[in-house]
């Protein structure tokens, strides 16, 4: 309740800060000939960003764990008209998920990591799949680097635990990643018209054992494994060759090193 409040407070003042301007901006417009211009209100930066948000020019991307929470911020996003474009991590999404549906939000959430903090604690490896299976524009993310540039294997977890198919579990890191950041018409599925960005595995991209050999982005090789490790062994050849000239420059005539 403490932070739905002190949200919908700042919303209040961004409404507040809005109408501001607009009567400036109608005071303005009524000014006649000869008379003093009105004194601006006064900038707000911050409140400008809140501003358009609730004007639709951007989308909400809201970071909440538990079920009460996304509820929350449901009823505020439609109390205030915003545009609510995804929840990340949302944990407990599995519990809500008729909810999740009916508002056509996603979550972009975790694959079994958990219970790290208070908040995170109440849920479990199958949340993704099981919000998934009832609609949810589910996807998988991390806030780990690590994890990060492995989110296959975090995809690939969705199958072990709860069942999704091959095609449905891809989608995760993928497709519906797009969706959320609305650039689907671009990225997300090898499509005819969209960007060239590829990855390309040793193995299936869910093996345990898959590297990514390479890499395009928008049609041009950014990373080819093949070419960095040639890239890699003539760095060490030039190195060992410049190591043993500066031996050789050291050497006195006539003395052995």
């Amino acid at each position: 309740m403490g932070v739905e409040a002190s949200i919908r407070l700042e919303l209040d003042k961004a409404r507040e800060y809005m109408k501001s301007w607009d009567e400036y901006a109608a005071r303005l417009k009524a000014l006649k000939k000869g008379e003093s211009k009105p004194l601006p209100p006064r900038r707000d930066y911050r409140l400008e960003v809140i501003a358009d948000m609730l004007q639709g020019k951007y989308l909400v991307r809201c970071h909440a764990y538990q079920s009460e929470e996304m509820l929350s911020i449901m009823k505020l996003c439609r109390e205030y008209g915003l545009k609510l474009a995804a929840f990340e991590h949302g944990l407990e999404g599995y519990r809500i998920a008729d909810e999740l549906v009916g508002y056509r939000v996603g979550v972009t959430t975790f694959a079994d990591f958990w219970a790290y903090k208070w908040e995170a604690y109440n849920t479990l490896p199958h949340s993704a799949a099981l919000m998934a299976k009832r609609g949810v524009l589910t996807a998988m993310n991390s806030d780990d680097a690590e994890r990060m540039r492995r989110l296959f294997h975090e995809a690939a977890k969705t199958i072990r635990f709860g069942g999704l198919s091959e095609e449905e579990a891809l989608k995760t890191i993928t497709l519906n990643p797009a969706k959320m950041l609305g650039v689907d018409d671009r990225v997300g599925a090898l499509e005819a018209g969209k960007d060239a960005d590829i990855a390309v595995f040793s193995r299936h991209p869910f093996d345990p054992y898959t590297i990514c050999r390479m890499t395009i982005v928008d049609g041009q090789v950014v990373f080819d494994r093949d070419s960095y490790h040639e890239d890699l062994k003539k760095a060490e050849e030039a190195a060992k060759k410049k190591e043993a000239e500066a031996k050789d420059k050291g050497k006195k005539p006539g003395v052995e090193g």
